[in-house]
């Protein structure tokens, strides 16, 4: 596969030109799915994130996980209120809390190698005893923001993680139990650094974990980064589509030198114009939240805005709009 492979234009053609001719909120408010951003992706100013996100890109919808400079978990009461505020001044509606329950190393297992202290955006460092902690209060979160969702990960990643599956499936059981009995839905996400990383680990993951209140976030571009290079859409089709209920969007590719680098979105191992067919077949109508990670634009808003523009072109190339 060529993960360069130009769009095929012509398909799309009719839907990009009528598109393109609406008010930049109307088009994105004909979209089947809730188009956002994680605010932190464009600038640690939420204010400041929340104005491009509404005014430049047009959007109605964004993803919480860092205002000003601190993760959501140890923000304080004052930048809560002064970001609902926010919300209300660019009539921006949040999809979920982007929150870091279980980016920890699973007890007795192998200390892992995998995870950082940038990958946890602005939180703490906590152990496993800490995170009942970060259920509640990213639940308390959700409620404030008027979400039913919070996003969470299966613990930094273990080179064997069979002995450990079983517990770790349990753990994610309770937490999507204990969520649901205050009406939160757990959006799992397929993250690189953790152990459901790929769309067939998130397949054999969510077979799992009986409760259908853990849902799946899925990530391609993580799956990608894993080396799971078929992510679209093998890794896609392993998936089963009634446990999807978020999706990030970012890009990776194979850089000079072999190594998988992140990449703006319209450039990449994921087709996404196809990727975005393929949820609206679905019947797919949550969130497609833009999360790039790419840094070629120079600044977090530069890039940000270059991968938005990219991420434009597949949504309006796709024809995913009433």
């Amino acid at each position: 596969m060529n993960p360069l492979s130009r769009r095929n234009f012509i398909a799309g053609a009719a839907g990009v030109s009528a598109s393109l001719l609406l008010p930049a909120r109307s088009w994105a408010a004909t979209s089947k799915f809730k188009i956002g951003v994680i605010s932190d992706e464009i600038s640690q100013d939420f204010d400041h994130a929340c104005y491009v996100i509404a005014k430049d890109f047009g959007l109605h919808y964004v993803e919480l996980r860092e205002i000003w400079g601190k993760n959501l978990q140890v923000s304080p009461d004052a930048d809560i209120a002064n970001a609902q505020k926010i919300l209300a001044k660019y009539s921006l509606t949040v999809t979920d809390i982007s929150s870091p329950l279980y980016k920890v190393n699973w007890p007795g297992a192998p200390v892992s190698g995998a995870g950082t202290k940038e990958d946890m955006h602005g939180a703490d460092e906590v152990n496993f005893k800490h995170q009942d902690e970060v259920l509640e209060r990213s639940i308390s979160l959700a409620k404030q923001f008027k979400t039913n969702k919070v996003r969470c990960f299966d613990f930094w990643r273990i080179d064997d993680v069979k002995p450990y599956r079983a517990g770790i499936n349990e753990a994610l059981q309770k937490a999507a139990e204990k969520a649901a009995s205050q009406s939160v839905m757990l959006v799992l996400e397929n993250e690189f650094a953790c152990n459901t990383a790929t769309g067939r680990e998130a397949a054999a993951t969510l077979a799992g974990v009986p409760s259908r209140n853990l849902s799946l976030n899925w990530d391609p571009g993580n799956a990608v980064m894993r080396g799971e290079l078929d992510a679209f859409p093998n890794g896609w089709d392993a998936i089963p589509k009634d446990r999807i209920h978020h999706c990030h969007v970012k890009n990776a590719i194979k850089d000079d030198t072999g190594k998988i680098v992140w990449s703006p979105v319209d450039k990449g191992y994921i087709d996404w114009a196809a990727q975005f067919r393929a949820l609206e077949k679905i019947g797919y109508s949550d969130a497609v939240n833009l999360e790039t990670h790419w840094k070629g634009g120079g600044t977090p808003e530069a890039s940000t805005r270059i991968s938005w523009d990219g991420m434009k072109k597949d949504l309006q190339q796709a024809g995913v709009f009433s």
